[in-house]
């Protein structure tokens, strides 16, 4: 394995300070890894030391997870707030065109910004990250979930009494994690407070924002990326889309592959982190399936 990472604490013109995780800095092709929701860099586990190897890897912690700042007061995690801060990222810490790897929300994420800047992408990965399914609940229902959630969100945070319990959480709702990297990831993703342990992301993120997700608008994003697109799955997860809305969406994509792992979930940078690594190096070496 490589050695361990560099992080790093990047002040952004957002005013947010980003915390960032950097592998293999003596190599010229940046691998810039974006972690899902309630995640952290960490939580790519053993991916980015496999990736270092050949390439310059960087994870950072999205506004609001792992040691990344909170949003201050008034303000909210809506989606597209992302997009600047990823862009600074990589402006400043990436080297020539990127490799863009998302997973979950940090897939669409990645491919917001992929959309946004097709001309910095020399491939994009997702790991089921092409959205949730559409929302049916009208927009002011929404709107008023959204703005009663914010009396309680940060108040009332679960404190667990040790970090044991954290990792047997994580366990709980991944049948597929191993003890060992759970009690790793759970010492990675936790704060001491009082009383015990909370996890290291905002609360607010709990809160479902104002703006349901919509496939028309991700597609305009999706359409304008030229690179080589690779969409991975998790063969055992309970979060695939269906497979013709699947087919529907990466349709947009100009040149897409799709891929199921093997003997992996939803996590699948957990479950089988030497076939995802194999999988990103694929699409930068060209040696993938088309």
């Amino acid at each position: 394995m490589s050695s361990p990472p560099r992080a790093r604490r990047l002040a952004l013109a957002t005013g947010l300070t980003y915390n960032i995780l950097e592998w293999g800095a003596e190599h010229d092709q940046t691998i810039v890894l974006v972690h899902g929701f309630l995640d952290l860099a960490w939580g790519w586990d053993e991916v980015p030391e496999l990736l270092a190897r050949r390439y310059h890897v960087i994870a950072p912690d999205l506004r609001g997870h792992g040691d990344s700042d909170w949003i201050g007061p008034g303000g909210y995690y809506h989606f597209f707030d992302y997009l600047p801060d990823l862009d600074e990222v990589v402006a400043r810490l990436a080297r020539g065109k990127v490799v863009m790897v998302g997973h979950s929300m940090g897939g669409s994420v990645a491919a917001y910004w992929a959309g946004t800047r097709p001309e910095q992408v020399r491939a994009l990965v997702l790991l089921e990250g092409i959205g949730p399914p559409e929302a049916t609940t009208p927009v002011p229902d929404r709107a008023a979930r959204w703005i009663d959630a914010w009396r309680t969100a940060r108040a009332s945070a679960k404190v667990m009494p040790s970090i044991e319990d954290a990792a047997a959480r994580l366990r709980k709702h991944d049948h597929l994690l191993d003890a060992t990297r759970a009690l790793r990831l759970a010492t990675r993703g936790t704060r001491e407070v009082p009383g015990g342990h909370a996890w290291k992301h905002d609360p607010l993120h709990l809160t479902q924002g104002p703006y349901p997700y919509r496939v028309d608008t991700a597609a305009q994003f999706w359409q304008r990326v030229t690179a080589p697109v690779l969409y991975l799955e998790g063969a055992l997860s309970r979060f695939r889309l269906a497979d013709a809305d699947t087919e529907r969406r990466l349709a947009a994509f100009p040149r897409c592959t799709r891929t199921v792992i093997a003997d992996a979930a939803h996590m699948m940078m957990r479950h089988q982190p030497a076939a995802v690594a194999a999988a990103i190096e694929s699409v930068i070496t060209g040696t993938g399936s088309s």
